[in-house]
């Protein structure tokens, strides 16, 4: 999984069948300190980010499953997530402890 920051969207007249409907997003990609990396590409997106977003990002096969419908489309990039809120530590530092609190997962 890769950082990308959504930078705007990309427009495209003609879609391969199964990927009409999906929007198309200009994307930075990030590094683990948040610093661009490499030129801006163009990502599907499936969880309605919009410009401004730190976004979760998946590549090749894992982006073609990501999209809603059909699972066999030529997307090599995809936005799966949204993130909210993100804590950067240092090198081998863990805190694997779950915090306590209402939890929507557990």
């Amino acid at each position: 999984m890769l950082f990308g920051r959504v930078k705007g969207t990309a427009v495209c007249t003609l879609k391969y069948p199964g990927t009409q409907g999906l929007k198309l997003l200009v994307v930075q990609p990030l590094n683990r300190k948040l610093e661009p990396v490499g030129g801006l590409q163009v990502a599907a997106d499936v969880v309605d980010a919009g410009p401004g977003d730190l976004c979760v990002m998946v590549r090749s096969r894992e982006a073609a499953l990501a999209m809603p419908d059909v699972k066999f489309v030529p997307v090599d990039l995809a936005l799966v997530g949204i993130v909210d809120d993100l804590d950067v530590r240092p090198d081998g530092e863990f805190d694997f402890t779950l915090k306590r609190g209402w939890q929507r997962f557990s």
